[in-house]
């Protein structure tokens, strides 16, 4: 295990970090207001990912702002307490060894992730940490917070990584997401719901009731917790239950103050508040976003914040995204390898698979599977587009179990070798993610899937498949052992 498992908070998480090297202090006064970004987008194009950054002289506000704090894969293993990311996808795969039913349905209905995770619901408590200073009425000023206006054109100073708490209006079941949140004045902020997303879904049915809305923003928390709200959760599986899961110890949370849901005791900062379907959108954005280009300004529902809760010396936490890679490539890759033997319960046939960051988690997977069937790399790829977010894929290349689809190099160096364009390339319409500027409509158009795997003659090849080349073990070892004389 790496460390401490359960950081109650996101400080304990900040102390550990800067006793493991891992954490800079700045104490130079710097601007939120570009400044913060150009220093840490710097140290994030750094090898590895750079230092985690606490700024503790942040110009016009009291409050330091810790930024890239998850930006590498040793952070991102000590937020969650393990030595690698692998081993929580070695814990689910162990659990989803159990009495598993053959059929689908039986698997879903049994899935023992669900049973483990059921056993830490959080635990609610009369006070927490959060809640040592309340402002509401005149005392609520959004610009006493850092917030910070992360690039040139963007439309004002965003919160960037909230941890945003609805209920669905009509089973009151909870989700916690992480949406952009622009502030507008200083009791307002525009709440960035993009169409796929459940909060959207939230604020839909309250539309058609006609009803308000209640929204909690915790800002910080342990680090487990801020890591669950980015998690592609089914709707029916609680965040906070999730994030019990992963610590193997529930959380504690406490009733807002002015608002009817529970929120993390041990967040540094909350924001409670709601919104109102019955009035009109406002505009939000320009926004530099993680594609590397600036999202359009378009409109969305209004936050009005009735109360802020804080611990008495909070920390800011935030993040910038961009042009990658940037501290939320190592939030992805920690999903997609958590992720993954749940993807194989529904397709055993995959081995691996690989979001690479100049694909922006959404614009390229690499897929490994154990062939087995003519057209087989087609029912994988036409599955994955129908499981989740995995949606929203542009492109999927599927290659042979031997491919190491985490080395982005070998993989396109296999596939590209594999593919004849005209036969191996396939062409599907479907949705699209919000920020594709490129497809031919909004949130709609085409999919491309590349079938990069040895053919078979029952796909139409009768040529001879060459072999790789492969220098012989013998030789290896024998280099092996004459290396070091050899001064290289």
């Amino acid at each position: 295990m790496n460390g401490k498992l359960n950081y109650r908070s996101l400080q304990e998480f900040i102390q550990a970090i800067d006793e493991a090297g891992e954490l800079k202090r700045i104490s130079a006064e710097v601007d939120p207001r570009l400044e913060v970004t150009e220093i840490a987008d710097r140290v994030m194009k750094q090898p590895a990912g750079g230092a985690a950054l606490l700024f503790e002289n942040v110009k016009g506000s009291d409050i330091p702002l810790g930024i890239n704090l998850f930006g590498s894969s040793k952070r991102m293993a000590m937020a969650l307490g393990v030595e690698a990311l692998d081993d929580i996808g070695d814990r689910l795969s162990e659990m989803l060894k159990l009495e598993v039913p053959d059929s689908l349905m039986g698997k879903l209905a049994m899935l023992p992730m669900l049973k483990e995770m059921a056993s830490f619901p959080p635990r609610s408590v009369r006070s927490g940490a959060c809640q040592e200073v309340v402002l509401q009425g005149d005392d609520i000023d959004l610009s006493a917070l850092p917030v910070m206006t992360c690039w040139p054109d963007d439309g004002g100073p965003y919160i960037t990584l909230p941890l945003v708490i609805t209920k669905d209006p009509e089973n009151g079941i909870r989700n916690v997401g992480m949406y952009r949140m622009q502030v507008i004045d200083r009791n307002t902020t525009a709440m960035h719901w993009q169409r796929h997303k459940v909060g959207a879904r939230h604020f839909e049915l309250a539309r058609q009731k006609g009803e308000r809305m209640e929204v909690a923003v915790a800002l910080g928390g342990d680090p487990a917790t801020m890591f669950s709200a980015t998690a592609p959760l089914p709707p029916v599986i609680d965040e906070f239950i999730f994030t019990g899961f992963l610590r193997r110890r529930p959380m504690e949370l406490v009733k807002g103050v002015t608002v009817d849901l529970e929120v993390p005791a041990e967040a540094e900062i909350v924001l409670e508040g709601y919104v109102d379907p019955t009035e009109d959108l406002i505009l939000e954005g320009p926004f530099g976003d993680h594609t590397g280009f600036y999202s359009l300004a378009d409109y969305y529902p209004a936050f009005h914040v009735t109360a802020v809760t804080m611990r008495r010396n909070p920390v800011y936490p935030s993040t910038i995204v961009g042009k990658p890679p940037m501290e939320d490539y190592y939030l992805g890759h920690a999903t997609e390898r958590i992720f993954l033997p749940l993807t194989r319960l529904i397709m055993p046939e995959i081995v691996d698979y690989h979001m690479p960051a100049e694909g922006i988690f959404h614009n390229l997977v690499f897929v490994s599977i154990d062939k087995s069937y003519p057209g087989h790399a087609y029912k994988v790829m036409n599955g994955l587009w129908g499981a989740g977010q995995m949606m929203l894929a542009k492109v999927i290349v599927i290659v042979d179990k031997d491919v190491n689809v985490q080395d982005s190099h070998e993989a396109w160096w296999v596939a590209l070798n594999n593919i004849d364009p005209e036969r191996d390339v396939r062409f599907t319409p479907g949705p699209v993610d919000v920020l594709d500027h490129a497809s031919s409509a909004f949130t709609f158009g085409t999919k491309m899937g590349i079938d990069g795997t040895k053919k078979w003659p029952e796909e139409g090849f009768d040529r001879e498949w060459p072999e790789k080349i492969v220098m012989s073990e013998e030789v290896r070892e024998k280099v092996d052992g004459m290396w070091g004389a050899l001064g290289l």
